[in-house]
């Protein structure tokens, strides 16, 4: 698997909506009513990641958080919360829980990638996993995570296809029952990295899902991967709905923020809207890509830009 990637004024002229200045690192304390006043108020739980609003909130993650929080984003994800001291854990979760923010995604540590393939079927490869999981369910309670993400790792050439997709609903029922008694849920995503990838499609992980028949098993479905990988995004997300725990999104080409590349958010994000009110479900959108420019500049172009895609009728 590859490597996962690791804004104080700004005029918003389309909703008529200014930002209060703020001098960042802020101090600890009650969001003040000014902060929140001053807030975006997006339809949507989106999650930014620590590092998208470093030049803005400097390099502290509680102080971007709070950052996060005062634009009027309401969750973040932390790919890398695993690897982050226990003690951090806590504090981070302590203040999403003070902000009234919620904690997206966390990768589980070696759940699955091109040197231990869960797919190849081996007890060394599952072990791996299963320890993953299990230090995952205590990460989750330090931070208040309820979603992991799992990538099963690559193909294992030499087998066919169907013992293969059989190793590797064997080894998810084996994680789901170790996160489901602690209310987890591991989502699981398809990825457009490389050709060696198992997991490809959201209808190839809608079926493992279902063979793993728990709810401590959904599908993470990204937008910006499944744009590279099958296109036709708003009919595969209703194909797979009753299995999507979880989005995360990046405009393609070039993974960077809604409105710089090809793919209508505003449209998808007004369906999953739409969708969700009908069905009594609620999501995280992880914004899981890079800035497009640099600087404070680029933070601010990044919050317009969810601005722009969140602003569709209800």
């Amino acid at each position: 698997m590859t490597q996962r990637r690791d804004f104080l004024k700004l005029a918003l002229g389309a909703t008529g909506a200014v930002l209060a200045g703020r001098t960042y690192p802020a101090t600890a304390g009650p969001v003040s009513q000014a902060a929140s006043a001053a807030k975006n108020k997006f339809k949507l739980d989106y999650a930014p990641h620590f590092g998208m609003f470093e030049n803005s909130a400097g390099k502290d993650p509680i102080d971007q958080l709070k950052f996060m929080a005062d634009q009027g984003f309401t969750a973040l994800e932390d790919n890398g919360m695993m690897g982050r001291e226990p003690a951090m854990q806590e504090k981070i979760g302590k203040e999403l829980d003070r902000l009234g923010m919620k904690m997206g995604v966390f990768v589980v540590d070696k759940g699955g990638n091109g040197q231990n393939s869960l797919a190849a079927g081996k007890k060394e490869y599952i072990d791996i996993f299963l320890n993953g999981c299990r230090r995952a369910v205590d990460t989750a309670k330090r931070c208040n995570a309820k979603f992991m993400t799992v990538v099963p790792g690559d193909f294992e050439r030499n087998l066919p296809i169907g013992i293969q997709t059989g190793h590797v609903i064997d080894a998810l029922r084996r994680g789901a029952d170790i996160l489901a008694p602690a209310g987890l849920t591991m989502v699981l995503e398809p990825l457009s990295d490389t050709p060696n990838l198992f997991l490809r499609t959201s209808d190839q992980t809608y079926e493992i899902c279902r063979a793993v028949n728990s709810p401590a098993c959904k599908v993470l479905f990204d937008i910006y991967h499944m744009q590279k990988n099958e296109g036709h995004i708003i009919p595969h997300i209703d194909w797979a709905w009753d299995e999507i725990g979880y989005f995360q999104m990046g405009d393609n080409p070039g993974r960077k923020e809604p409105t710089t590349g090809e793919i209508n958010y505003k449209n998808i994000f007004k369906h999953i809207y739409d969708k969700a009110k009908v069905t009594n479900r609620t999501f995280i959108f992880g914004m899981e890509h890079g800035n497009s420019r640099p600087g404070k500049e680029g933070e601010e172009a990044l919050i317009r830009a969810y601005v722009e895609s969140d602003n569709f009728q209800i």
